[in-house]
């Protein structure tokens, strides 16, 4: 895989995404699409065996966005978990800490390896605390990540820079921010881990995209390896709740116990 060609802290790197950001006010479809397809309900899709899965919520979101997705875990014979960071406006660094505890919390109670499975921001924040601690974790389901490089729509990063102002404003006052916090200099482990793209990992992943997003660039959510990347026809937003996320969310959960994806067999769990 190559390297991201910006810091992932540096908001002014970042470029719009070529899809019309008005295509997210479609994403009341999504969540109607899914409450009408047998998809929802566990019908066509690999049930679980008890296996964990944590979930991250994307920029602004907390764990309340994905209650559907976690209830439907639940439902198809998963252990679902929320991630535990609050609402995701704070630094990366930290809240991949408190993410990192959520997954350890998972895996202890469970005795297995856990899935993480992050949207937007939330699937930058996954892959960083897997390459904390991969010992724990067997796979890594990205959702709309623009990990490759930050890339967005304008509206999003005025979003992004505001909250960015916010907190370092709060932190200065403080005294409990760092020089080269939120620029490109910033050398934490949050932006080391996303860096760091090269790394051979123990663990699998897997991106979902879709080209219909209208908030960041689909092109920035997928990884070198084409088997590994997944195209669904949802809206950024309503990645969260849309039926052909959901199945493929599903036939990837279900090769974490030895079926073929991603051009990676992985081992049976427990």
């Amino acid at each position: 895989m190559s390297t991201a060609t910006a810091a992932p802290a540096d908001l002014s790197g970042y470029e719009p995404t070529g899809s019309p950001i008005w295509l997210e006010a479609l994403f009341p479809l999504d969540w109607i699409a899914l409450h009408a397809s047998p998809v929802y309900y566990g019908f066509g899709v690999p049930r679980g065996h008890g296996e964990p899965v944590v979930l991250v919520p994307g920029f602004l979101g907390t764990d309340r966005y994905l209650i559907e997705m976690h209830e439907w875990l639940k439902r198809i014979g998963y252990t679902p978990y929320y991630s535990g960071i609050g609402r995701n406006v704070d630094c990366p660094e930290l809240l991949t800490q408190r993410l990192l505890r959520t997954i350890r919390r998972a895996h202890e109670e469970t005795g297995e390896k856990v899935t993480i499975v992050g949207h937007s921001l939330g699937g930058m924040l996954a892959r960083a605390a897997a390459h904390r601690d991969p010992a724990i974790v067997g796979q890594v389901v990205t959702m709309g990540s623009p990990f490759r490089s930050l890339r967005a729509h304008p509206l999003v990063l005025s979003a992004a820079n505001f909250v960015r102002s916010n907190i370092v404003r709060d932190r200065k006052r403080r005294h409990d921010v760092k020089q080269d916090c939120y620029t490109p200099e910033c050398s934490c482990g949050f932006v080391r881990a996303l860096l760091d793209l090269d790394a051979v990992e123990p663990y699998g992943t897997a991106a979902i995209y879709s080209k219909c997003d209208g908030i960041v660039d689909w092109h920035a959510c997928v990884e070198d390896d084409e088997t590994l990347n997944n195209e669904v026809t949802a809206t950024h937003i309503g990645m969260a709740f849309n039926p052909d996320v959901y199945r493929t969310l599903g036939r990837l959960l279900a090769g974490g116990r030895g079926v073929e994806v991603g051009g990676r067999k992985r081992a049976a769990r427990g």
